[in-house]
């Protein structure tokens, strides 16, 4: 069992948070989030801001759902704090002949060894930098939105275990298997 939602969020130099009536506002030196405490899994917490920290508490400590959600709007904040002052990241790598990536104004364009090219939108909030043609990083502040991208893109040609082609997340080990014997 997690016991993130026990320790308080120290709130980081340079960060400012602010509530309003149903949202978490953070702003930093990368931008700002804004995080929602409308939903219905999150008014099962209690989020407070007391001087230097954020201390969020469950309003049901006997329910199950409320404890949950207790520690997931924890992370989530930590997450917001982290995101506006380092940001995220992800990088990834095409294996494949033919395979590589570029950037066309808002778009990622993908040759995947499909017969036509895989066009994405770029969503507003992250940016992408193609390093060389087969590799890229997605950057962004909200860790949400970069790892639904990275997913996406991931998506496009998953990788194979009997030819090594795809896209790879950095650091992601696939498991070759062994071809069909005669």
């Amino acid at each position: 069992m997690s016991r993130a939602g026990k320790h308080p969020i120290k709130i980081k130099e340079g960060v400012s948070v602010s509530m309003t009536d149903n949202a978490l506002l953070v702003k930093g030196p990368k931008g700002e989030l804004k995080l929602s405490l409308d939903t219905k899994n999150a008014g099962l917490v209690e989020v407070v801001i007391e001087a230097d920290q954020i201390v969020v508490t469950p309003k049901d400590a006997e329910e199950k759902t409320s404890r949950t959600m207790w520690g997931t709007m924890t992370r989530n904040i930590r997450s917001a704090m982290e995101g506006v002052t380092t940001g995220f990241s992800k990088e990834m790598y095409m294996n494949g002949v033919g395979y590589k990536a570029s950037l066309n104004g808002g778009k990622l364009v993908l040759a995947a060894g499909y017969s036509h090219d895989v066009i994405i939108d770029v969503p507003a909030g992250l940016s992408v930098q193609v390093t060389s043609p087969t590799e890229f990083v997605i950057s962004g502040i909200d860790k949400c939105l970069v790892g639904q991208f990275a997913d996406k893109i991931h998506k496009v040609r998953k990788a194979d275990p009997y030819k090594g082609k795809g896209i790879f997340y950095k650091g992601e080990r696939v498991r070759r298997k062994e071809g069909k014997k005669k």
